[in-house]
């Protein structure tokens, strides 16, 4: 079987000073990417900055043989998004890869959460990831190719005690995936998403013994694979972490139809409860159109 390359390629690595980040950069670069290590260089929960995380990887990835350059801009300003991009073009004259790593966690139940700390995790992880994807799609759809990988996580897909702010934008993150997955399609744009589960900073105490034998390195198979030439998928959410790939899904069950231009009461809701909420069968929508289509189908003639 033929080798996956990412020669020519340009890659945006946001989060790229330590953890997964740094793990997507060197892979990336050892396959023949030109890579933007992005990393503000601060502290798990977003407080500080410095230059070395960002630096540090640079270095092992030219000792290795490769290219890239350091960025150290935050992701939370849209000037931030655009600089960031700007590195890549600059440096390399396109970009044709972002993966949208950075992350911070401020962790608090909802009935002790400040503003503040909704807003600084939002800030980061669901509109940062929109501050770099904006203008590196811009780039993209001239060049007509593109590649984006958006990180959610298990809490914004199935939910976690005390992670409201994060789970709000890690969720968020999948909405925006399928729309630029769907806005993309016609420029050879595709949009995946993947749910982590490794040792990183961010997890350290959480995740107890079975975070020794989560190897950040298990994930990047798969985010390598999802960003490169070869991959026809897009629109698409994976659970990955220890080894272990699979496909999460949003599927609409067949449910219970009351009947054409009926107003279903309260009481018909609740005897009919066994029926909405059965799985057995059901699709995975593509689109909101694909949901109306179905819809339309119970009203055609």
């Amino acid at each position: 079987m033929s080798e996956i390359r990412f020669d020519g390629r340009v890659a945006v690595v946001t989060g790229a000073g330590g953890g997964l980040g740094r793990e997507h950069a060197l892979l990336l670069a050892s396959r023949g990417a030109q890579v933007v290590v992005n990393d503000l260089g601060g502290a798990p929960d977003g407080t500080g900055q410095g230059r070395t995380p960002a630096d540090q990887v640079v270095e092992e990835i030219e000792a290795a043989g490769g290219t890239a350059v350091a960025n150290y801009d935050s992701v939370a300003k849209p000037a931030g998004g655009e600089s960031i991009v700007r590195s890549a073009l600059e440096n390399f004259g396109q970009v044709d890869i972002v993966i949208n790593n950075a992350g911070i966690l401020r962790d608090k139940s909802l009935a002790k959460l400040s503003p503040e700390e909704l807003e600084l995790v939002l800030d980061v992880h669901l509109k940062g990831a929109f501050y770099v994807s904006q203008p590196a799609f811009r780039a993209m759809k001239e060049r007509g190719y593109g590649r984006l990988l958006f990180t959610t996580s298990a809490a914004g897909l199935f939910g976690n005690f005390g992670q409201s702010n994060y789970a709000a934008a890690k969720l968020g993150l999948v909405g925006l995936c399928r729309v630029l997955s769907l806005e993309g399609a016609k420029y050879e744009i595709r949009a995946n998403v993947i749910a982590p589960l490794a040792r990183t900073r961010m997890t350290e105490g959480l995740l107890g013994k079975l975070g020794e034998r989560l190897d950040p390195a298990q994930v990047c198979g798969l985010a390598a694979y999802l960003v490169s030439e070869e991959c026809p998928l897009s629109h698409r959410v994976f659970s990955v972490g220890g080894g272990q790939i699979a496909r999460v899904f949003i599927g609409l069950s067949e449910g219970w139809f009351a009947g054409r231009d009926r107003v279903p009461s309260v009481e018909e809701v609740r005897d009919h409860m066994d029926e909405i909420l059965s799985t057995e069968e059901f699709i995975v929508p593509e689109s909101v159109a694909d949901e109306t289509r179905r819809l339309v189908g119970l009203y055609r003639d």
